[in-house]
């Protein structure tokens, strides 16, 4: 019996592990042996494969994939990104393979299955929640019904149809009335039934999938997700972990096994999905302390936290961490003290603002703030203020976010009350509120778009907190910005990475044209702290003693050849000058642009003179930023 479990994920280097999961668990718990056929001793056993898509991919492609594998039983994976190609998959699918029943699982169908199911007649079932027992339950009893085909007559208490190219009867599927935690049909386009819920399945007995098959090959250029807990103790108003309130943790010294295993194969990043990882100081402690006492000096942990419920144990922790090993998700949302009362938000902004401060100050690891536009009592007033608070704290990222009205959510019983339109089709994205307009939430789209390209790019650390100074905020300097993407029609051509250079000098030079020298310098010094250009931009401040400069550059890579002082990694592995020339750069600069912005001597330098020789080092970066080495040298 072959049972195939479909994920369609929204990017390359996503995966899906609730596949994985339900996989795993299904086949050590099985009743059924899963070796791929009919064993003729009489036991039935299951083969269950996966299959991983993309939304970008071709919808006939995919269509095409899933009928070549000949499944006896389909399963998908659905959420909010995902739902409309994968209800398409579904209809489609049902017609070329009529007599495969197909499931659905996943948050964006289990509030909702029997409207799911009324969507999709051709659907067999809807797996409520969580689903490992479930599906090991549905595997068996279809597994089982495989074994005894020659029992099976089309009966009302069972399934079948002709399929297409037989002139032969499929065998009758068992009806699921004994499967705990399911919606399903009777008979297709049939009534539907649910079961009573089912309860939790131990976090422990969840087997660790990724050393189960040793598939870690599999995900190799892709995002490695880890789960130690599930449920969320908040109580969140937009958010569907709040409806269990409940929080269970997987043992932690089987959390540890199995982080030393990534740690082992010393993959790049492992994403934790904890929704809030931190709720328990014990269970955060003694991960962080076994990760910090393991580390392999590659691989990365990315955790979701509540920055404001940080002990000074944990903060002390984690600045002695190294650069790198691990960045932190925080969710603000909103720093509107009535806006966070409303959605039943308990952070506290100061003492998070604080928090946040003290975490940047060990240098050692990457912030992601968030925040979410279309909040109750938030207008454009209030969520610039928001705005320009979580930008304050210089975040690594600053994730601007819309509303999405979940269906099972708190916020979605009170989307009437609070005035919010949001579109009728996933994301189920807010279009306005009683405090705001579509108008407004149009103009922030466009600003974080803006955040996106110049912000979150990590490509111009140096030049916006100086061109910050132009603006009454930071804000006000995002939304001219995107004003004038719109006015040039910018957004419409999706102008390349160096183009947003020339873009932003130019928006530079609207705000304060006398600075134009120090706007170039600026913008020069971005660009080579991220990659080695080949050519030289426009952008840049042209030479005003160009041969002067040349030699002297030229005589820096011929002495460290000689007697390397900064370059001794290369002449150790056998470059010679040129090669180290080209391996590296050497940059003019007429003003120290690479200091802190409030301290850069506007005044000198503006001759455009050659007074600083700056070498960027691209072997050596830095790991929160990946910013080049950087060098002041005297020539």
């Amino acid at each position: 019996m072959r049972f195939l479990l479909a994920a369609v994920n929204a990017k390359y280097i996503h995966s899906n592990p609730a596949v994985y999961s339900l996989r795993a668990y299904a086949e050590r718990f099985c009743a059924v042996p899963s070796t791929g056929s009919v064993s003729s001793g009489g036991a039935a056993q299951a083969d269950i494969e996966i299959a991983e898509y993309t939304i970008n991919q071709p919808f006939w492609e995919i269509l095409a994939d899933l009928y070549g594998k000949k499944p006896d039983a389909v399963g998908f994976s659905c959420y909010i990104w995902n739902r409309e190609i994968v209800f398409g998959l579904i209809r489609e699918l049902s017609k070329v393979l009529p007599h495969v029943p197909i499931w659905l699982g996943g948050p964006e169908v289990s509030y909702d299955p029997e409207e799911t199911l009324s969507a999709l007649p051709s659907a067999a079932g809807v797996m409520i929640g969580e689903g490992e027992e479930t599906f090991r339950e549905l595997v068996d009893l279809y597994a089982s019904a495989l074994l005894s085909v020659p029992e099976f007559s089309a009966e009302p208490a069972g399934i079948s149809v002709k399929a297409p190219d037989s002139s032969e009867e499929t065998p009758a599927w068992p009806l699921p009335d004994q499967i705990r935690g399911i919606a399903y049909r009777t008979r297709p386009g049939g009534m539907v039934k649910r079961t009573p819920e089912r309860q939790a399945v131990p976090l422990d007995e969840i087997p660790f999938f990724y050393e189960e098959r040793k598939e870690i090959t599999d995900f190799q250029d892709r995002i490695i997700y880890y789960e130690s807990s599930r449920g969320c103790p908040y109580r969140c108003s937009y958010c569907l972990s709040s409806i269990d309130k409940t929080v269970r943790f997987r043992n932690v010294e089987l959390v540890k096994k199995e982080l030393q295993f990534f740690l082992d194969e010393k993959v790049p990043q492992v994403k934790f999905v904890d929704r809030t990882f931190n709720c328990s100081h014990s269970h955060a402690m003694e991960i962080w302390s076994y990760i910090r006492e393991h580390d392999n000096g590659v691989t990365n942990f990315h955790f979701e936290i509540a920055a404001d419920i940080l002990t000074e144990e944990e903060l002390a922790l984690l600045r002695s961490l190294r650069p790198g090993l691990v960045q932190l998700e925080i969710g603000v949302q909103s720093t509107n003290p009535d806006t966070l009362k409303e959605i039943r938000r308990t952070a506290d902004w100061e003492r998070l603002k604080k928090i946040v401060e003290r975490v940047r100050e060990g240098r050692n690891i990457h912030i992601h703030l968030d925040l979410i536009a279309g909040l109750p009592l938030e207008d454009m007033e209030s969520f610039q203020r928001s705005f320009n608070d979580v930008y304050s704290c210089r975040p690594d990222q600053l994730q601007l976010g819309f509303l999405k009205v979940l269906k099972g959510s708190h916020m979605h019983e009170k989307a009437a009350e609070y005035g919010i339109a949001y579109t009728d089709f996933p994301p189920y994205e807010v279009l306005f509120t009683r405090w705001i307009s579509y108008a407004d939430i149009l103009t922030l789209k466009r600003v974080e778009e803006m955040v996106e390209l110049y912000y979150n790019s990590a490509q111009f650390t140096h030049t916006l907190p100086v061109l910050e100074r132009c603006f009454s905020s930071p804000f006000e300097m995002y939304r001219e910005l995107e004003d004038f993407y719109d006015r040039r029609g910018l957004f419409r051509q999706s102008p390349s990475r160096m183009y947003r250079y020339q873009a932003l000098l130019e928006f530079a030079l609207q705000a304060a044209p006398e600075k134009e020298e120090l706007w170039r310098q600026l913008l020069t010094l971005d660009l080579y702290l991220r990659e080695n250009a080949k050519s030289r931009p426009d952008f840049a401040p042209p030479f005003r003693q160009k041969e002067e400069a040349k030699e002297k550059i030229s005589r820096f890579y011929r002495e460290e050849e000689k007697n390397p002082r900064f370059l001794a990694e290369y002449v150790q592995d056998g470059y010679d000058s040129r090669q180290m020339a080209r391996m590296t750069h050497v940059e003019c600069f007429g003003l120290p642009v690479w200091e802190e912005s409030g301290k850069i001597r506007e005044e000198a330098g503006n001759d455009g003179a050659s007074r600083y020789f700056v070498l960027f080092d691209y072997r050596n970066r830095n790991p929160l930023n990946r910013e080049a080495k950087l060098v002041i040298l005297s020539l």
